[in-house]
């Protein structure tokens, strides 16, 4: 059998595998409500939403006033992005995020020191653009 021929079963049965695979994960992250965090960006909000959050008195007010709500901050917390470059990552206690994201129709810049027991919400300003 010629070495092209061959090739070509190789890789037609490596692609009828590889979308099994991805259909059997992606059905397994489905019904477990797990999914792989790979970039920093996603690494850093998924540590960020796992531990208990606080928030300042400026933004328990903006709550209290409801011009903010804890579903805006949820997420905006998980398809927000996070700004390395503004943010202070080399802190040894707390590091501070600066994480970009709009709700509806809202752009905001939420302020979120990652403390390694708590995460506390800062601040919430709108994205200046």
């Amino acid at each position: 059998m010629a070495f092209i021929k061959r090739l070509g079963f190789y890789l037609f049965g490596m692609s009828i595998g590889l979308v099994f695979l991805a259909m059997f994960f992606k059905k397994k992250s489905a019904e477990t409500g797990v999914y792989f965090c790979y970039l920093p960006n996603c690494r850093t909000l998924k540590d960020i939403r796992s531990k208990p959050f606080y928030y300042s008195d400026e933004v328990q007010t903006m709550l209290a006033n409801k011009r903010i709500d804890t579903l805006a901050i949820r997420y905006i917390l998980t398809e927000g992005d996070v700004d390395f470059g503004s943010s202070d990552t080399k802190s040894a206690n707390c590091k501070t995020y600066i994480v970009e994201g709009s709700y509806a129709k809202k752009e905001l810049t939420l302020q979120v020191k990652n403390c390694k027991d708590k995460a506390t919400i800062e601040s919430i300003k709108p994205t200046m653009q």
